[in-house]
């Protein structure tokens, strides 16, 4: 997470066919609280996310709905974490018969498929299947504006906590070639290079992975026993400059890349000790 985040309004028009009200849900890893977007130019909007259904943030989006003159014909929600979900019951109590789509649906709402479409006036949106961060994970291409919206696999500021390394790199190299334009995020400010943004996540976990392999090749007195390492020995060394109350979350990272080493053979797994499996090979 950044050390200092941009300071964003409730609502803001982002483009002519894009308004972001956030959630009113700020906090560590929600950075300035969840953005949920209303897309569209007519009678008609799509909502992507309903944050945590907080009451500011119904009371923002009644506002914005109020001014543009337009009600929400669907919600469309992009993982299953609370903080872009949680808000359903709250939507489809102040409007009733909301259609709800969310990959791998629960009770009452609709699928969303592969290349799924979702259109209104000034908003043509097309779902990709981009698991990673969760499972069900998916985002959505804007056509008006050849713009992503990224759900939480790209953040405005930061970088992002994955279910599954290798899964969400995948994604990540799927999701850079299918626009050209900004991408919007699940959390923080609009980025104006959203391809360029995620060529930099890449990197990053690459580099990441690096260290790791770098740091399990060292002789090191005092971190691990020389050859084998736990995540968090490995922490302490890669994230020295971090404040320890990250080192956790850190771990879980360190932990997802060493899975990611395993299944590719690089590394193995004795009782909690990784090592690497041929060193001289690496």
């Amino acid at each position: 997470m950044a050390t200092q985040l941009v300071h964003l309004p409730e609502i803001e028009r982002l483009s002519p066919t894009c308004l972001r009200i956030l959630g009113g849900n700020p906090g560590k890893f929600s950075l300035q609280g969840t953005n949920t977007y209303l897309l569209g130019t007519g009678a008609q909007r799509l909502l992507i996310d309903t944050g945590e259904g907080k009451p500011s943030w119904i009371a923002a989006i009644k506002k914005a709905l109020e001014e543009e003159h337009a009600s929400i014909a669907s919600a469309i929600i992009t993982h299953w974490h609370h903080d872009h979900q949680g808000g359903i019951e709250q939507l489809t109590e102040a409007w009733p018969g909301t259609k709800v789509y969310k990959n791998q649906p629960e009770s009452g709402q609709l699928d969303i498929a592969d290349r799924q479409k979702f259109e209104v006036e000034g908003a043509t949106l097309t779902a990709i299947h981009s698991p990673g961060h969760t499972v069900d994970h998916m985002v959505f291409v804007l056509a008006e504006e050849d713009a992503m919206f990224t759900g939480d696999n790209v953040l405005g500021q930061g970088t992002t906590v994955f279910e599954d390394l290798a899964t969400y790199l995948g994604s990540l190299e799927k999701m850079k070639h299918l626009f050209k334009g900004r991408a919007y995020p699940g959390h923080g400010p609009v980025l104006e290079d959203g391809p360029g943004k995620i060529a930099e996540y890449i990197r990053h976990r690459r580099q990441r992975e690096e260290q790791v392999i770098q740091t399990m090749r060292e002789e090191r007195s005092g971190a691990g026993d020389g050859t084998s390492w736990t995540p968090m020995e490995l922490v302490k060394i890669i994230y020295r400059e971090v404040p320890e109350s990250l080192h956790p979350a850190a771990a879980y990272g360190v932990l997802q890349i060493l899975q990611k080493l395993q299944r590719e053979g690089k590394v193995v797994l004795h009782g909690d000790r990784w090592r690497l499996s041929d060193r001289s090979a690496l």
